[in-house]
């Protein structure tokens, strides 16, 4: 029998779609995709409401500094606002290459390039070097745009304990020393606040051959000589291959950079697809970012005050009674061990005017369901003293 020509053939991506749980539930109790209607700082306006904002990753408040803001609307008057192009091609400008120098001086490295997001450079540095036959040994607490790096090298994967040296080497065991092998870590974990243990990692990795990545996306500003990061931080500068991370937190700007030797960031720029197909950033966050790296070497208050800021918020939460998982930097999550628990905490601090962000399984491991919050250099006494008011009033609640 013929279809009628009214007949519409339902699409089970569709229906899929409609159908998803997850969606429905983030749709019914909307604890994301919230869009601030205003900010000054640490604080902002959401749905009129005037709160503090304690989930950004403006570690040294650098985003609204006026030196930043001058040199962001700079840019585009001498290049326009894009490039419209992938810097292989049409998309290279001399602003580019001047960040890519500095950021390489900072760092330590012969080289480094730049790409308009932080997710696509520390995807690329998995990618682009580790290939089919090739086995990767991941921290199973490593960022998503590193799992996407590992899936798209096609190589073979094992993951070990987090922070675990003696489980990687366990891991190691019977690995053959000639078989290419990669590390992958991150120089601070923002979910957990733990610092890498990069010098017994790095070493071992070493000892078995591995090439070495660290996605430092949140150590660098924060950690290290004037904010250069955890592999500074550990002088383990010469047992790192390649570092990678982003101008989305310290930098206060978008994109990221992958940093290394030159043999290594030209055989990038020839081989990741992430890198040729990407269009260049911006000359308005490449300006933002030039000028927040010259802050964090000229301007030294920032990061004090933010680890001042960080210690004072860690003793308020320890006086509570709350887990932080050990935390060590000033990303620090409230662990509370069920959705249920974490959205009556997420609300109540709402309720006070203090913004957070959930993270619950399977973004977290089961049982660490938590509420992540970070501390900024911009957070004033008085944002520190509603912030302890709210917890304790959360804590109640609970």
């Amino acid at each position: 029998m013929a279809l009628s020509l009214f007949t519409k053939t339902k699409k089970a991506i569709i229906e899929r779609a409609q159908d998803d749980y997850a969606t429905k539930m983030r749709l019914k109790y909307k604890p994301y995709y919230h869009a601030m209607e205003a900010q000054a700082g640490t604080h902002i306006r959401l749905q009129g409401r005037d709160m503090i904002m304690l989930s950004s990753n403006d570690y040294l408040g650098l985003s609204f500094h006026p030196k930043v803001i001058e040199a962001c609307g700079l840019g585009p008057k001498q290049w326009g606002t894009s490039t419209t192009g992938a810097r292989i091609s049409n998309g290279s400008r001399a602003y580019h290459v001047e960040l890519e120098e500095k950021l390489a001086a900072f760092l330590g490295r012969e080289a480094c390039h730049i790409s308009v997001a932080g997710y696509i450079s520390c995807c690329s540095a998995v990618a682009s070097f580790a290939q089919k036959g090739d086995l990767i040994l991941a921290d199973k607490n490593i960022h998503s745009c590193l799992w996407d790096g590992i899936r798209l090298s096609m190589a073979t994967v094992e993951r070990f304990s987090h922070n675990n040296p003696e489980d990687l080497r366990q891991v190691l065991k019977g690995v053959s020393h000639t078989q290419p092998k990669m590390l992958v870590m991150e120089g601070v974990y923002s979910m957990e606040g733990h610092i890498c243990r990069l010098p017994e990692l790095a070493t071992i990795g070493e000892e078995a051959g591995c090439f070495t990545v660290v996605d430092d996306a949140h150590g660098f500003g924060i950690l290290g000589r004037q904010g250069r990061g955890t592999v500074d931080h550990f002088k383990l500068n010469d047992k790192v291959d390649l570092l990678c991370g982003s101008m989305s937190k310290s930098l206060a700007s978008t994109g990221g950079f992958v940093a290394g030797s030159r043999e290594l960031i030209e055989y990038l720029r020839t081989s990741s697809k992430q890198t040729i197909f990407s269009a260049a950033i911006s000359p308005s966050m490449a300006s933002a970012a030039s000028a927040s790296l010259d802050l964090m070497q000229s301007e030294p208050q920032h990061l004090e005050r933010l680890w001042r800021n960080t210690r004072r918020y860690r003793e308020m939460l320890k006086g509570l009674g709350l887990d932080t998982w050990g935390s060590e930097t000033p990303a620090v999550p409230i662990v509370l061990g069920s959705k249920e628990l974490v959205y009556r905490f997420w609300q109540a601090l709402l309720d006070k005017g203090v913004f957070t962000v959930m993270s619950i399984a399977p973004a977290v491991p089961p049982g660490k369901d938590l509420i992540r919050t970070a501390v900024s250099a911009l957070h004033s006494d008085a944002d520190l003293e509603k912030i302890a008011a709210a917890m304790a009033y959360a804590v109640k609640q609970m």
